[in-house]
């Protein structure tokens, strides 16, 4: 058993080298003898074995406390007990994980065995044992009488089972029970389940009887098996019960460790979808969503293969999943991968993310292929303000929607705290440098602690960068304290602003400092919406926590007085900023309506950042659908901008190469583009969008051409995705679909998962697995290494459909001087309105022979991008004059959000 244990596992091992299953043993006691004997053929199959060692007075409580650490720990594969024969309560030993139970012990494994699962399951190393041993010294088990005197709980119940399927009748007996000696005259062989009383002589035992001894003390440590040293025939050799189950119980550790294999290797998701039953008219989004009850969030995660310890649960519906996930699963092949863009929407949106999630469901729920879907988290800004919520539409939705759009798990939260730390970091420095002299500003910098003045981690990489190779604080010169203590910050050039996830437009200038204490240190200063802050354009971009921390230190907050950047390490904050990070970082697990797995994580400003939710969320989802699955993320805005951004700057951080694009497109929108009435949030629409207009489609069906055109730079096939509103005709969606075709799109399909769920997109996911089996020819727009205004230039004319570019003083001198600080080798990104091609809002359809000006450069060199301003672009937004919170209420008896939409 042991040597063809061994050559399993080597098998196992030659495909999966770093797999070594461990045995955790749970004993209460001092018993050495079972450790020795299970550490011995362990080491000879070559398991690993870890032993914990309980006092011998160990209750209940203390044994599942343990048993519950082990379930957790996924460095265990098998786990069996050694406690005294009273602690076997079913409590005990339902605490057990049953795909760890070794022993066979629990109720679902006995349950199985029972309902003839064997092959499922895992049974008693004891009664195999036994049934081994009598069967390989030529007993016939087929018609025998079977007496079982003394077994108790698992054991019992496995012999009886295993017994019985060999034709066997199987009586079972206490030592104390009525007729007793008939019995045992009876019996053809006697299995001895517990010690002989004294007072039952062996002469009730029939002579050529088979006797096996199979005391329970085996699980509880103590080796009694064999077969009592008596009169009788047929006899097995003393120990052979006991040393054949250890042995068959490293078998099961073995078959336990394939079985955990299997587990991580691709596989389509046994996932239990949601029905839908949509009712028309349908119903508020919010209304939808309270209808349908998630899965416990806990539940989903096992369903698409995640293991207990790589999720962090926030309440019942959301999830963190942690990072580790990516080192179990690296060599697991990715999936598909989706990108959901849009034509140039109208101030309404398009319905990205209701396409993204209709079609997630439709690939899942409905023709039961693995997908995931990636959105990114919305601001609390627009929530309360306009726009409303972001967690898709109708039918097709993240639920539950008020916890997706109301903090979600915190996320903004902690980039709010860290973007306003660093902020408060850097006009406290400029404070303290102006009002204190070298001296005293470095011995406070470098306190004398305990009689002992030290540098901190961060300051010995300080004085690395200044060339001072110095690790004693008493041995700096007067011009190296200088040097490390002034950073000498040029307050006219401070790009970093603090940050408020709240529309409020009184924050769009501000003056600070203005306090007696602060010694006149005021300037002028702005707040910035939360999602604009760098940090989360760093969050979305970044793939390890390493590369967090070194992205989060490479941020350019201002520059000194010689014109030299300064960055967040330089100020000493970069693992404080990491800290506050370090849960942000994982991302979020919710579901669609239909029961879907969704990752919810970053949500960067589509203009002044990518506007792409995080590499990490696709990276990890991709390993999760496995090669024939499917992952879908959406890109923020046009696909002039959301998708053009993806590409050039998301992919070249990623290393991941897009399958598909998705193209977003409505008949509204395509009006709008023809030349229908411009289009306002909040004023009802004009006649000509609630009737059928077939020349403005046909007319504002150039934006569409040029979107696809867009997406064909990149090498990628498009299927356009018709967001179907119930005033759509007929007419106008077969002329969209057949113009869009006509355009190069490899196809075109009207949706309706807004009113009906995935079910209403099964087209489009046909068509987007279709293409996605094309080959891919995707390439970058341009050359990361061409100088910064050949690819602003480049993206202008070949993506906007510019003339060319025209830079005020200010950006070429921004230009020049990002060029010479190093960093003029970082993409490109456009920060331009989403409602035009053009620089110019009102200028809709495709607009010709525009010159594109640039107002200004900016560069977020943490992120790891050039952001060039296009006109004046605003950072906090404004409350209208009617904002949706006057929608938005608690019911306090329900504790029921009302009024998200």
């Amino acid at each position: 058993v042991i040597q063809n244990s061994k050559e399993a596992l080597r098998l196992l091992q030659e495909k999966n080298p770093a797999f070594k299953p461990v045995l955790a043993i749970i004993q209460a006691g001092d018993e050495n003898l079972m450790q020795e004997i299970n550490q011995n053929l362990a080491e000879e199959a070559g398991l690993n074995i870890t032993h914990v060692c309980l006092p011998p007075d160990s209750g209940e409580a203390e044994i599942i406390d343990e048993i519950l650490k082990m379930n957790e720990d996924t460095r265990v594969h098998g786990l069996a007990l050694q406690i005294s024969e009273d602690l076997f309560s079913n409590k005990v030993l339902n605490a057990l994980k049953p795909e760890k139970d070794v022993d066979g012990v629990t109720d679902i494994n006995l349950g199985k065995l029972v309902r003839g699962d064997a092959h499922e399951c895992f049974v008693s190393p004891v009664a195999r044992a036994i049934i081994e041993l009598l069967e390989k010294s030529g007993v016939s088990l087929d018609g025998k009488k079977i007496l079982v005197v003394g077994a108790h709980g698992s054991l019992e119940a496995a012999l009886q089972c295993l017994f019985q399927r060999r034709g066997s009748m199987t009586m079972i007996s206490q030592w104390k029970t009525h007729r007793l000696q008939s019995k045992l005259h009876e019996a053809d062989i006697v299995i001895l389940g517990s010690p002989k009383p004294e007072e039952i002589p062996l002469t009730w035992i029939q002579p050529g009887t088979t006797v096996l001894n199979c005391f329970h003390d085996f699980l509880s440590g103590k080796l009694s098996c064999g077969s009592p040293r008596a009169h009788l025939n047929g006899l097995i050799a003393e120990d052979d019960v006991g040393l054949l189950a250890a042995a068959l119980r490293i078998q099961n550790m073995v078959s336990s460790g394939r079985r955990w294999l299997r587990e991580q290797q691709h596989r389509r998701w046994r996932l239990h979808c949601l029905k839908l039953q949509p009712l028309s008219p349908v119903p508020s989004d919010i209304e939808i969503s309270r209808a349908q009850t998630p899965k416990a969030v806990d539940i989903l995660a096992k369903e698409i293969g995640l293991l207990a310890d790589e999720i962090e649960i926030y309440g019942k519906s959301k999830a963190k999943v942690r990072l580790s996930l990516l080192e179990r699963l690296k060599d697991q092949a990715d999936g598909k991968y989706v990108l959901v863009a849009g034509i140039t929407p109208t101030p309404l949106g398009e319905g990205k993310s209701t396409v993204t999630i209709g079609l997630v469901q439709a690939l899942t729920a409905h023709l039961h292929v693995n997908s995931f879907a990636c959105l990114r988290q919305p601001s609390q800004g627009p929530t309360f303000g306009v726009k409303g919520g972001a967690a898709g539409g109708g039918y097709a939705q993240v639920i539950p929607m008020e916890e997706f759009n109301l903090h979600l798990t915190g996320d903004i939260h902690a980039i709010t705290a860290a973007n306003n730390l660093l902020a408060a970091a850097i006009d406290t420095r400029i404070l303290h440098e102006n009002t204190q002299t070298d001296k005293a500003l470095y011995n406070r910098l470098v306190p004398l602690v305990n009689g002992v003045r030290e540098f901190s981690e961060i300051q010995v990489a300080r004085l690395k960068k200044l060339g001072i190779n110095k690790t004693d604080p008493s041995t700096l010169t007067e011009e190296e304290v200088s040097r490390f203590a002034r950073l000498n910050i040029d307050p006219t050039t401070i790009t970093w602003q603090r940050v408020l996830d709240t529309n409020d437009r009184f924050l769009r200038k501000i003056t600070i400092g203005q306090a007696g204490t602060e010694k006149g240190c005021s300037r002028q200063a702005q707040f910035d919406i939360a999602v604009a802050s760098e940090i989360m354009a760093v969050l979305a971009l970044t793939d390890s926590l390493k590369d967090m921390k070194e992205r989060l230190g490479r941020m350019v907050v201002a520059c000194d007085k010689n014109g030299q950047p300064v960055t967040a390490e330089d100020l000493g904050v970069t693992g404080a900023l990491t800290v506050l990070m370090k849960d942000a970082i994982k991302p979020n697990l919710m579901q669609t309506l239909e029961g879907t797995p969704v990752f919810v994580h970053a949500g960067p400003f589509a203009n002044i950042a990518h506007g792409n939710s995080s590499v990490l969320a696709d990276k990890i989802a991709l390993k999760l659908v496995g090669e024939e699955g499917f992952v879908v993320t959406e890109a923020g805005f046009g696909a002039d901008i959301g998708m053009e951004k993806f590409f050039n700057i998301k992919c070249r951080a990623s290393g991941l190469v897009p399958n598909v694009v998705v193209l977003v497109a409505t008949v509204r929108a395509l009006k709008m583009h023809g030349g229908g009435p411009s289009v306002t949030a909040g004023v009802p629409l004009k006649k000509e969008y609630t009737e059928e207009n077939i020349q403005l489609v046909a007319d504002g069906c150039c934006n569409l051409q040029k979107q696809i055109q867009i997406a064909q730079l990149f090498g990628v096939p498009v299927v356009v995705a018709l967001n179907v509103f119930k005033t759509d005709t007929r007419a106008e969606i077969d002329l969209v679909c057949e113009l869009a075709k006509r355009a190069g799109a490899f196809d075109a399909v009207p949706c309706y998962h807004w009113s009906v769920g995935g079910k209403g997109s099964v087209e489009l996911a046909r068509a987007v697995r279709e293409a996605a089996s094309q080959r891919s020819h995707f390439q970058f727009l341009y050359d990361v290494q061409l100088p910064i205004v050949e690819k602003i230039r480049t993206i202008a004319q070949a993506v906007y459909g510019a003339k060319d570019i025209e830079l005020s003083p200010e950006a070429q001198s921004k230009i020049d001087r990002y060029t010479q600080q190093g960093f003029g080798n970082l993409p490109i990104c456009m920060a331009k309105t989403h409602l035009s091609l053009s620089h110019q809002p009102e200028r809709k359809g495709v607009p010709k022979d525009f010159i594109l000006p640039i107002s200004d450069v900016r560069a977020s060199i943490g992120a790891g991008f050039i952001y060039p301003l296009v006109g004046t672009m605003s950072t906090m937004p404004g409350l209208p004059t009617r904002p949706c919170f006057y929608d938005i209420d608690l019911d306090t008896e329900t504790e029921q959000v009302k009024g998200l939409f």
